[in-house]
């Protein structure tokens, strides 16, 4: 099963407990830089940038979505509840929701064929992210980059080695040592204990609630009584960046 093998990767394969450390501390770090990115894209006006802005949002949807599905993959109590819970959230569709839910789960509920789909999505869409990613640096280099100053950056310009590869080796090393010291030290710090247990459909855990990087969409959702309404709010909550 989908539970006993994460078991298998971290106590029979060699050094499979950092790699699955590393791997799911390092969707934490991902998400920590995507925010800063977004925050100083926000800060220094990077919206003006259009096209380069909204192929960004789309990719904040690609990566939302992978770290979704892949969450669902080890099969614990929080992945199987977490999975059923917002794949559910479709089911606020006026004439469609019933139908578009079972035809995500592969049948009446979250099962084995939900479990296979969601795996092939998180193996396919960080191939898609790396193609939008490519798209994003293209409209960028249309335009350019701004600054701080919201001055033309011609007259500064000065050559990317030795001073920006340094620069950017440094933020580099230091979010390496963070994930490196969460990854060895504290692995299961972010994680939730729920998922220690297999899943089981007989039973719901007392709390449902994703990893951190998604609390504030969660909060948002749960905090607006209708369902319809909050899943608008959701989505509400990341498509503002579109405005």
């Amino acid at each position: 099963s989908a539970f006993s093998s994460v078991a298998h990767i971290c106590r029979d394969v060699n050094y499979g407990w950092l790699v699955r450390s590393i791997h799911t501390n390092g969707a934490s770090i991902f998400f920590i830089c995507i925010y800063l990115h977004i925050g100083r894209g926000l800060y220094y006006g990077s919206y003006m940038f259009k096209e380069t802005w909204n192929i960004g949002v789309i990719l904040l949807f690609l990566v939302m979505a992978t770290a979704f599905v892949g969450y669902v993959l080890p099969w614990g109590q929080m992945s199987f509840w977490g999975a059923t819970v917002i794949t559910n959230l479709l089911s606020a569709i006026p004439y469609l929701g019933d139908t578009l839910v079972q035809w995500i789960w592969g049948g009446f509920s979250v099962d084995k064929a939900t479990l296979t789909r969601f795996f092939a999505f998180h193996f396919i869409l960080p191939f898609m992210i790396a193609g939008a990613s490519i798209v994003h640096l293209l409209f960028l280099h249309e335009t350019g980059s701004n600054n701080p100053t919201g001055l033309n950056s011609d007259p500064d310009k000065i050559p990317f080695h030795p001073y920006y590869s340094y620069k950017d080796l440094l933020g580099l090393l230091l979010m390496l040592l963070l994930l490196i010291i969460i990854s060895l030290l504290t692995p299961n710090l972010l994680g939730d204990p729920e998922n220690f247990t297999p899943a089981n459909p007989l039973i719901t855990p007392p709390h449902i609630q994703p990893e951190w990087y998604f609390l504030f969409a969660y909060a948002i959702l749960r905090s607006i009584p209708n369902k319809l309404g909050g899943v608008m709010a959701l989505l509400a909550s990341i498509l503002i960046l579109m405005i």
